[in-house]
């Protein structure tokens, strides 16, 4: 970045933002900062008098990282047809504060990022402009250059199609680490069968994500018997395995890195009544790159 830009400058300013935008329309940090990048080098280009005339910097810059993300969202539709096994977003380190802004940990959350990923890229871009950072319908057609009556549409069916696949459950952080510390304490203990099961729901499902890079399952796994039988089988790994506790994309979370097939493996969970409903194990060794350091996110 220039050394011309100061913190004045609205990129600047912006930036945790625009992260943001790109990242929950992606679900990739390294291609929301690709995009942000992009943004960047555009509004660079643009000279003093050029500036001048933005009216509005926060909603001119929106408007590029959000092209610059659907562009990069067909992209990575072509990628992902390739996929091998199941696709999960990238998880991001983030501060415990992420977690007060409920809105934003929510629309952060693999839970949610996860349901993101059954839109229509311009779907994407209308929710995440409307439903998280509550732009008006004027400032979203520009961005996805449609009018203002189709986005109110696009934004009606993306809000009906996420409700009817969002989790049903509240966000209770709280309640979700407690449940975690308990999960851990069993996997620690070396995954006994009996005490897996009374911590997960009997509907629970394991959505793993190795990327064919990483051992995993292809498919998700259903039934707390079964999911009890697999984690079971990591007993004899138990003595050489670390779980640490940590915070990702706004939520309570844990990473446990031993040796294969354990490998580094991150688990985001959600919980209901007291038991996991879903596991998300990311496992895809070039999604974990980002969990040294800690993701500012904003709106």
């Amino acid at each position: 970045m220039s050394e011309a830009v100061g913190e004045t400058d609205p990129f600047v300013t912006h930036r945790s933002l625009l992260f943001t935008v790109a990242y929950e329309m992606l679900g990739s940090a390294s291609d929301a900062e690709d995009a942000v990048q992009e943004t960047w080098l555009r509004w660079a280009a643009l000279d003093d008098e050029k500036r001048a005339e933005v009216r509005d910097p926060r909603a001119y810059l929106v408007r590029i990282a959000t092209r610059q993300s659907l562009n990069r969202l067909r992209t990575l539709a072509r990628r992902k047809e390739d996929y091998v096994g199941e696709w999960l977003p990238e998880p991001l380190l983030t501060s415990p504060d992420v977690a007060e802004d409920v809105e934003l940990a929510e629309s952060v959350s693999i839970a949610m990022l996860t349901v993101l990923e059954t839109l229509t890229p311009t779907e994407r871009a209308v929710f995440v402009l409307r439903e998280v950072f509550d732009l008006p319908y004027d400032e979203i057609a520009e961005a996805v250059e449609k009018s203002a009556a189709a986005v109110r549409q696009i934004a009606h069916r993306a809000r009906e199609h996420v409700q009817a696949r969002r989790p049903r459950v509240e966000v209770d952080h709280a309640q979700q680490r407690e449940v975690l510390e308990r999960f851990r304490a069993v996997l620690e203990g070396g995954g006994d069968v009996q005490a897996l099961m009374d911590v997960l729901a009997p509907d629970v499902v394991l959505i793993p994500d190795g990327g064919g890079i990483a051992a995993a399952a292809r498919k998700p796994i259903h039934g707390a018997g079964k999911i009890a039988a697999f984690l079971s089988h990591f007993r004899q790994y138990a003595d050489e395995v670390t779980i640490e506790m940590l915070w990702v994309n706004g939520a309570p979370a844990m990473r446990m890195s031993g040796p294969e097939p354990v490998g580094t493996t991150v688990v985001s969970i959600l919980v209901d009544e007291g038991r996991i409903t879903r596991l998300f194990a990311m496992r895809n060794p070039q999604k974990l790159a980002r969990l040294d350091e800690e993701v500012a996110l904003g709106r």
